[in-house]
């Protein structure tokens, strides 16, 4: 079983930064696969962006590529999402997911995921 558990939203100015958190447990943390998904009140869940086993490869949706930033800390279990330039379309429920076997990306969704934490960018 795998637990994530998100933390680190809430409101921000357009231009300000975020930082979020997903804590994990359960299995071993740096041999899965993770990501970052967004999904906004009556719209589709959003592909942001993931990284893969090891840290050996991160992937970017064309919207937040060069704002954000995905990485992890195996030590700590955890993984990370640096949001700069926040603008108001960025304002949505954000999602950590985990895929133990397969790259996490706009595909497949991913079998494990966290709660969801709310960021809000005011213009």
């Amino acid at each position: 079983q795998v637990q994530l558990v998100e933390s680190g939203g809430g409101l921000v100015q357009a231009g300000g930064s975020l930082r979020l958190s997903c804590a994990a447990s359960g299995r071993t943390f740096s041999a899965f696969n993770m990501g970052w998904f967004r999904q906004a009140p009556g719209k589709e869940r959003e592909f942001i962006a993931a990284i893969s086993w090891f840290s050996i490869r991160t992937v970017y949706a064309d919207s937040v590529k060069g704002r954000f930033t995905i990485s992890r800390d195996n030590a700590k279990n955890t993984l990370y999402l640096q949001m700069n330039s926040l603008k108001p379309d960025d304002t949505a429920v954000y999602y950590c997911a985990a895929d133990p076997k397969n790259n996490v990306g706009p595909g497949d969704p991913p079998p494990y995921w966290g709660q969801g934490t709310q960021v809000t960018v005011s213009s």
